[in-house]
């Protein structure tokens, strides 16, 4: 498929005499198209397509008519129905009033080209567009949170993961190597295997469903040894079904004495966010975020949020369910970076937050991040009483500390924590710290002297300072914007359908998340074109009595 680039998608006569009758007080679709002209181009994505083969359908109107597909959460034949009967999309399109439109097969083709060239492309030509309006830029405030994304799948607990995963295995290899398989089926196969595994179809007594998980080991053992095996087809052991088979029986199984599979106690499993968690998306894994649990994805959103331009939506990641807020901080900076949409304060919430990450945004693009500083994690800190780090005198250029009652450490040792983060461990004396009165405020050790960890210099300075800025009235009304956010993930949970992925896999489905960030967009901008006021956080009419009543 080749792509002959149109330069202009005009507005045909015909098209928009019949929309500003129909349409007198416009449309979105209108609205946007009369004031930002033609959001994508096909020039912008030539790369993703051939110089040979039959013409492609434009795909800066495709890039568009996703948009708007996600902007009314159509699904894929709805939309391309949409194309063909709706004016105001044709309008939006530059389409004539007798344009047939394409097959609603074309978005799913458009979607994995997208993947390949990179789905972020479409959030930075959109940007592009808004920048050359005066409808973003660079500085000011952003503020980022982000939200949980259930995957596509259904969740399953262990029994069913390996029963699922072992009849998909089988299913790949029945459709691709079907003379080979068939003198390998055992008797009981089509019974455990021929149908979904389902939880009221398993044993219930626990002794009955541990040998139940080992039949199935044992089935997915012979399976893997016979594709192993010189009499099978090299390639098969290159399905994606049995490297997921693989995976599941190491992660699952392990092996006794005699080579057998045995079932693993709760204790022996890998960490939660390593397991596989289904045999139908590779990339879905099992995440927590304030005590609640689930499957699939993260959604990180980051929006402007300066008064005298709309909230815009600059940035969006996506990323497994385990995968730590903090370790998002760099990648956005370097994606606005890219974009040049730095802003001058980034705020966010206590999961982004780090001393090591105030420091390197501050010191590498010059951003100040305005979030909750950690707190000391000591018992003394968390307890209210006793000595805590913030009690000790440190002297950076004689790499010594000074305890409350005046004893100097003996040792300055630098190192590196698991997270790779620089840190100083500090001893005092054994001899000073025993014969101490006060020596059950400062460490429950029986007979260790006190120990200390620090940060390097810089991280620890900026700790400190931010710890007592946010106390406060000042960082408060400041940090107070960032509540803000909030709002945006509920309209994009509740607009959109932000919190479950339509498709499967991670690149999928941050396709998805690309598409909605720029539907969110559309819809801010036509409120901003037509006056529409931000809303206000909703408040009880208890409250709004109360208030009257103490005014």
């Amino acid at each position: 498929m080749s792509l002959r680039p149109i330069e202009d998608h005009d507005i045909p006569e015909e098209t928009a005499r019949i929309c500003a009758a129909a349409f007198p007080k416009g449309s979105l679709p209108i609205r946007l198209r009369d004031a930002l002209g033609q959001v994508f181009q096909d020039a912008e994505f030539i790369g993703m397509f051939s110089r040979r083969g039959r013409p492609a359908v434009s795909p800066g109107r495709l890039a568009l008519v996703s948009v708007l597909q996600f902007l009314e959460g159509l699904s894929d034949r709805q939309t391309a129905d949409a194309v063909r009967g709706r004016i105001d999309w044709k309008y939006a399109l530059g389409l004539e009033l007798t344009d047939p439109g394409f097959d609603f097969s074309v978005l799913s083709e458009f979607r994995s080209r997208l993947i390949e060239a990179g789905p972020d492309r479409l959030l930075d030509l959109m940007l592009l567009r808004l920048q050359a309006a005066g409808l973003v830029k660079a500085g000011g405030r952003q503020r980022t949170d982000s939200t949980h994304v259930l995957a596509a799948i259904r969740a399953v607990n262990r029994l069913e993961l390996v029963g699922e995963t072992m009849r998909a295995a089988l299913a790949a290899v029945a459709i691709v190597a079907p003379n080979w398989l068939a003198p390998l089926i055992e008797q009981g196969w089509a019974q455990r295997y021929g149908h979904r595994v389902e939880e009221y179809q398993l044993p219930k007594d626990d002794a009955k469903r541990l040998a139940y998980a080992e039949t199935i080991g044992a089935d997915g053992d012979r399976l893997l040894g016979c594709i192993d095996s010189d009499e099978a087809p090299a390639w098969l052991r290159e399905l994606p079904a049995i490297g997921v088979l693989r995976r599941v029986w190491d992660q699952q199984f392990r092996l006794d004495e005699q080579g057998r599979r045995r079932w693993r106690e709760p204790k022996d499993l890998p960490p939660s966010g390593e397991r596989q968690a289904s045999p139908y998306d590779d990339d879905a894994r099992y995440g927590v975020k304030r005590g609640s649990g689930w499957v699939g994805y993260k959604a990180h959103l980051t929006e402007t949020c300066e008064p005298d331009v709309p909230h815009v939506v600059v940035n969006v990641a996506t990323t497994a369910a385990q995968v730590a807020d903090n370790d998002l901080i760099p990648v956005i900076h370097a994606r606005l970076t890219e974009r040049d949409l730095l802003p001058d304060i980034h705020l966010i919430d206590s999961g982004y937050t780090g001393g090591e990450l105030v420091v390197t945004s501050r010191n590498t693009y010059g951003i100040d991040l305005l979030g909750p500083a950690r707190e000391d994690c000591s018992w003394q800190a968390k307890a209210g009483e006793g000595f805590d780090s913030s009690g000790f005198t440190i002297d950076w250029h004689n790499q010594t500390v000074t305890c409350p009652q005046g004893k100097t450490s003996t040792s300055w040792a630098p190192w590196r924590t698991k997270a790779g983060e620089e840190s100083i461990h500090v001893d005092f004396s054994k001899s000073d710290c025993t014969s101490c009165p006060v020596r059950a405020k400062c460490t429950r050790a029986k007979r260790e002297p006190r120990q200390l960890t620090l940060h390097a210099r810089e991280v620890h300075e900026t700790l400190q300072r931010n710890r007592a800025a946010q106390q406060t009235e000042a960082w408060k009304q400041q940090y107070a914007l960032r509540s803000g956010i909030e709002g945006t993930i509920s309209q994009a949970v509740r607009g959109f359908q932000l919190r479950r992925s339509r498709y499967l896999g991670l690149a999928k489905t941050h396709v998805q998340h690309v598409l909605t960030a720029a539907a969110i967009n559309f819809v801010r901008i036509d409120a901003w074109l037509t006056g529409v006021p931000l809303s206000t956080s909703r408040r009880h009419h208890l409250e709004k009595l109360q208030t009257a009543v103490a005014a």
